[in-house]
């Protein structure tokens, strides 16, 4: 996946049509949507900006301060009329944006995203200098962990974790998701919105996504069966046919 630079702002892109922005999660990474980019830059301008997680000044770690991030990089490139798609952090990135930025997106999507409730990552790491147990905890994220958590997923999460300046912002991160809960906010978002989740994911558990469709007013909310918190990841053909269709319906709709 190639990676380019303009002003600072770090991000993936692949083909031309509307917009279609990828927002990864806390100890994500541009990766992660590798099989979202392949398929959907046949049609659209798909963009994964690197979100500054590990960068920001530790006293602005904030949900936030990525929003704002965010606003600033799609001021940056002139985007509009684009879907904001973000899995854990990033669906919670997604919804702050939407709350407290213009322009707003047309169409969003969550997976497995923060904003009401989620175990707290970045107090998930207690032994964190212990591969096995770092391992072990990478490998909860999924259903089936085999082909997703590779060594090499496991090792940037062991390097986060052990990272001291890293480690702080997993744990200030976390508990900004917290904080800025969404519950009330979320009936002023009506915008159409794809929920896609995990029916096993125990980061954000089913509860959570029964509770975004009950509160967002526009919105659907779509299972994959043995998937956990990335579906994009776990499941990607699941993932991509869901969304696909979900695009095709509301664009249908809005012509």
């Amino acid at each position: 996946m190639d990676i380019q630079t303009i002003n600072n702002y770090q991000f993936a892109q692949k083909g031309e049509g509307k917009p279609l922005i990828l927002l990864h999660g806390l100890m994500g990474a541009l990766s992660n949507f590798e099989a979202v980019l392949s398929h959907f830059s046949k049609n659209h301008n798909v963009l994964i900006p690197l979100l500054p997680i590990y960068t920001l000044p530790i006293i602005n770690t904030s949900v936030k301060s990525i929003a704002r991030y965010l606003h600033k990089f799609i001021a940056e490139l002139e985007l509009k009329d684009f879907t904001l798609v973000g899995n854990s952090l990033g669906g919670h990135v997604a919804l702050y944006y939407n709350k407290n930025f213009s322009p707003k997106s047309t169409a969003m999507v969550l997976s497995g995203s923060s904003g009401l409730y989620e175990t707290s990552m970045g107090d998930s790491f207690p032994q964190r200098s212990n591969y096995e147990f770092v391992k072990k905890k990478t490998e909860e994220v999924f259903y089936n962990p085999k082909n997703v958590a590779t060594k090499a997923l496991v090792d940037t999460v062991f390097e986060a974790v052990n990272n001291r300046e890293k480690a702080i912002r997993i744990v200030m991160m976390a508990k900004s998701a917290i904080r800025h809960n969404m519950s009330k906010d979320l009936k002023e978002l009506k915008m159409p919105t794809c929920i896609i989740w995990g029916k096993q994911d125990n980061v954000t558990p089913p509860n959570v996504a029964e509770k975004f469709h009950e509160l967002l007013p526009n919105s659907e909310l779509h299972w994959i069966d043995k998937c956990g918190h990335a579906p994009m990841m776990e499941m990607p053909k699941k993932f991509n046919a869901i969304l696909e269709k979900w695009l095709t319906k509301i664009h249908n709709e809005n012509k």
